[in-house]
């Protein structure tokens, strides 16, 4: 290594020993009790007086730190100012929003901030609110350290990342983007591939057609919380035709006789003339775990093949059976695959009421697309398959969906990426590629953005599960990667062209 070089690594090193050392004495206690707290503001969608309530939490929090805070509606600006005027800015990009929760699925309250066992529980204590206040806690260290600081570090606080993600683009027509991001949304040691969100919408009435007879009509199906997220309960409700005396006991034989898929099971509540058919799997990210999930309503869709009237109800779960035949999307006739981008990862995910019909039902089919195929070429792929299955099947399914997401992809020799794997590793002694990811995050939509962290290689990834939870000894760790990264951006020189070799 030439001497310069040597100097510049020595003065890395003294630096991020200081920034350390002064977490570790200050600000480490302070982790998990505040992430404790701000888990209890249940930020899903919709939820105004929460978010507003956190926000007011956060810019308060920020204050007491020292950070100059700005309010910029769906963006909350958190800012520690460099040690020069007219410095660049190094940004770190977080969400505030959470996935939403089905209460009565999850062991322990979702929005109650518990700490036992070594972890701390929650919806949000991995997707994104722990890496909110490990970002904090960073800043703070860095500014308490003594360290020189060469940029400003502007932390952005986003709340619809979960839901319609418009905040970054509406903040950038008044905002000017910081000179180079982190996102802190995602894995380590660095995300270089981020696959495109596609999302399949097919409509359909609940109402009967003519084939093989039943004693009993199909009149509800529901599934699932939202795309990204594996449905872990899928139901189906069936109601006895006539005002004879109801005899399910035939159904109910065939449905014990059924073997569900490995982590699936069945409940079932005949209630005079009504069934109900519910079916629990496992939830998980749709984008970063789904193998970790067990879909409950591809389960459903495999039990009541041939037990259910034509009809609606029959039409959406044949489709689901087709779509979840794998994970991959071959039942859609989807085989693409990459060396580097591996294969689709698709999540055939909820069943619910059209908004605009409540007679109606709507199911959502989530799909991680890779390159080369593009949005506008998986929409017209997509729409004619809908077709075709019309045609072959009877079914009166109408098309529609998102098609407005492109993947994102970065060069592994440019100086960001390397510079992001060198911390990483100086931060664990651990040696890693880097990733790609099926999770989207908000490097798309925020310039010169990538993801890093906060997640470890080694684990399923909890974000958007039931009983979401985060170890408290890898919010730690991964206190000690940001530290290391952010000490060498933020008291560095300017980056020049940080994404290209």
């Amino acid at each position: 290594m030439p001497f310069f070089s040597l100097l510049l690594a020595s003065a890395l090193a003294t630096n991020v020993a200081k920034v350390q050392a002064h977490y570790d004495k200050v600000e480490s206690p302070r982790l998990v009790p505040m992430i404790s707290e701000v888990l209890r503001f249940p930020t899903y969608a919709n939820n105004e007086q929460a978010h507003a309530d956190q926000k007011q939490w956060l810019m308060k929090t920020a204050k007491e730190l020292g950070f100059t805070t700005t309010d910029s509606g769906p963006i909350t600006e958190i800012e520690l100012a460099a040690s020069k005027k007219n410095a660049p800015v190094l940004g770190l990009v977080i969400h505030g929003d959470v996935q939403p929760v089905d209460v009565e699925a999850w062991t322990f309250p979702p929005f109650n901030g518990i700490v036992a066992n070594g972890y701390v529980y929650g919806r949000g204590s991995a997707d994104d609110k722990g890496p909110l206040i490990q970002a904090l806690l960073a800043m703070k260290a860095l500014k308490e350290s003594g360290v020189t600081r060469t940029h400003t570090i502007r932390l952005l606080v986003g709340s619809q990342e979960e839901s319609d993600a418009q905040e970054i683009p509406e903040y950038l027509k008044t905002h000017k983007a910081p000179d180079y991001s982190l996102v802190l949304d995602s894995g380590f040691p660095v995300i270089v591939g981020e696959k495109a969100w596609d999302g399949l919408f097919i409509t359909t009435t609940l109402d009967a057609r003519v084939g093989k007879d039943f004693p009993y009509t199909a009149t509800d199906i529901t599934a699932g919380l939202a795309p990204s997220i594996v449905p872990d309960r899928a139901e189906v409700l069936l109601q006895w035709k006539d005002g004879s005396q109801p005899n399910w006991a035939p159904l109910l034989e065939q449905l014990d006789a059924f073997k569900l898929p490995a982590g699936t099971r069945l409940v079932r509540v005949p209630n005079a003339n009504q069934l109900r058919i519910v079916v629990y799997g496992k939830s998980a990210h749709a984008g970063v775990n789904i193998d970790g999930g067990r879909n409950a309503l591809v389960a459903l869709a495999k039990l009541m093949e041939g037990k259910v009237p034509a009809g609606g109800v029959d039409d959406l779960l044949s489709f689901a059976r087709l779509a979840g035949q794998d994970l991959y999307g071959t039942g859609l006739g989807i085989t693409d695959t990459d060396p580097i981008w591996g294969k689709y990862t698709v999540n055939v995910a909820t069943v619910k009421s059209d908004k605009d019909d409540p007679k109606k039902r709507v199911l959502s089919i989530n799909l991680r697309r890779i390159p080369p195929r593009t949005a506008p070429q998986s929409q017209a792929y997509l729409e004619k398959f809908v077709a075709d299955y019309n045609a072959r099947t009877g079914a009166a399914f109408v098309f529609g969906g998102y098609f407005g997401d492109e993947p994102l992809g970065f060069d592994v020799n440019s100086k960001m990426v390397k510079r992001l794997l060198a911390s990483y590793e100086r931060a664990t002694g651990v040696r890693e590629k880097p990733a790609i990811s099926g999770g989207g995050t908000y490097a798309k939509r925020l310039p010169n953005s990538i993801a890093f962290g906060m997640w470890f290689p080694d684990k399923p990834y909890p974000g958007h599960d039931v009983d979401e939870k985060n170890p408290i000894a890898d919010l730690q760790k991964g206190e000690k990667v940001l530290i290391e990264a952010l000490t060498d951006i933020a008291t560095g020189p300017k980056m020049t062209e940080p994404f290209k070799p």
